[in-house]
C-alpha cells in the first residue's frame, strides 16, 4: 500500500516539475527533468540519514551487546529452565 502511494507521489512530481534542468558539479554536468532530480536528491537523503543513523545507533548498540555477552555466556536462559519442566 505504501509503495503505491509512493509511486503515485513520484509520478505527481515527475509531471508537475517536468521542465529540464542542469545540475552543475563541477566536474561533470547532468541534465535531467526536474522531478527526476528531486526523486535523486530525496533517495540520497534517505540513504544518507539511514547510514548516520546506522553509524551513530546501530553499531554502538552492537558493540555493546556484543561486550556484554560474554559476561552472560554462563547464565541460563530463562527459557532453558521452562523447557525442562515441561516433561511430556
Amino acid at each position: 500500500m505504501f509503495a503505491l502511494a509512493f509511486l503515485v507521489s513520484g509520478v505527481a512530481l515527475g509531471v508537475l516539475n517536468d521542465g529540464a534542468t542542469v545540475v552543475d558539479l563541477g566536474v561533470v554536468r547532468l541534465q535531467a527533468g526536474l522531478g527526476v532530480i528531486l526523486l535523486c536528491t530525496l533517495l540520497a537523503g534517505v540513504l544518507l540519514g539511514g547510514l548516520a543513523i546506522v553509524v551513530s545507533v546501530v553499531m554502538p548498540l552492537r558493540r555493546a551487546q556484543r561486550s556484554a555477552s560474554p559476561a552472560t555466556a554462563g547464565a541460563v536462559p530463562a527459557t532453558a529452565s521452562l523447557a525442562s519442566t515441561t516433561e511430556p
